[in-house]
């Protein structure tokens, strides 16, 4: 298999000599310069890989992807080339949906599973409510409900040239999940991590709970002070956790 897919969703490999890597999906408009410091934190032990989604950052001038199976299609291609031994697989908000089915996807095609999945601020596949279809709204409405989710910075909302850049996107990220239609399939043996913010209004916790459908074992839950994106508060505590999985399988191993 050539390299062309790998680089172009991970970009260049590099040379990794960590103890695993982890692949992240981020969240809706999210870009790979905002997990920067993931990469900073985890080194050496771990290789941070994020996923460089089409429509933003170096990709920008390409088309989004608004179809959820063609995207995890490309994402476990490149994850199973990418893969160079022991890996987790993260995500947050969209990202998680997004980690979840390409976990499938990579069990469906009989590939190396993840250690262990770690899914961040979002409702469980099955159980999951779209309370609105942000990617319907108009380009100002669509602006706003950035501003409510919180995450990009003030300034960027208020340069128009540069959202009429992003904002197609942002949009296609946002109909990724807004029209997931979920496919039952058998229980992953894959272990789970559940991370949510203690005042988080975007996620019910009781639909959070479903996670437990989607494993075999009861999914870990982990619950930090903070909002939708409480991950920027917690991060060495949640790149410690990745260690810790990471150290786990290495014990069982030896």
């Amino acid at each position: 298999m050539s390299q062309v897919s790998g680089g172009r969703w991970f970009g260049p490999a590099g040379s990794s000599t960590g103890d695993a890597q982890v692949f992240v999906f981020p969240y809706a408009g999210g870009v790979a310069a905002s997990f920067a410091q993931w990469q900073e934190l985890a080194a050496p032990e771990l290789s941070v890989q994020v996923a460089l989604m089409p429509g933003r950052g170096a990709r920008l001038h390409e088309a989004p992807v608004d179809d959820l199976p063609e995207l995890v299609d490309a994402l476990a291609t490149a994850v199973i080339e990418r893969a160079s031994g022991p890996f987790l697989l993260a995500g947050h908000s969209l990202g998680a949906l997004v980690a979840f089915e390409v976990t499938r996807e990579l069990r469906r095609r009989g590939a190396p599973a993840p250690l262990a999945l770690l899914v961040g601020g979002a409702e469980a596949p099955q159980t999951r409510l779209v309370r609105r279809r942000v990617h319907d709204l108009d380009d100002a409405g669509l602006v706003e409900a950035l501003r409510d989710f919180g995450a990009t910075p003030v300034a960027l909302l208020a340069d128009r040239d540069l959202m009429e850049l992003v904002l197609p996107a942002v949009r296609a990220d946002f109909a990724l999940s807004e029209r997931y239609v979920y496919r039952p399939e058998p229980p992953l043996v894959v272990p789970v991590h559940v991370l949510l913010g203690d005042r988080d209004e975007h996620v019910d916790p009781d639909r959070a709970a479903g996670w437990a459908r989607e494993c075999v074992t009861e999914p870990l839950r982990h619950v930090f002070p903070g909002g939708h994106f409480f991950l920027s508060d917690h991060l060495p505590e949640i790149i410690d956790l990745m260690r810790h999985i990471v150290a786990s399988h290495t014990a069982v191993a030896d």
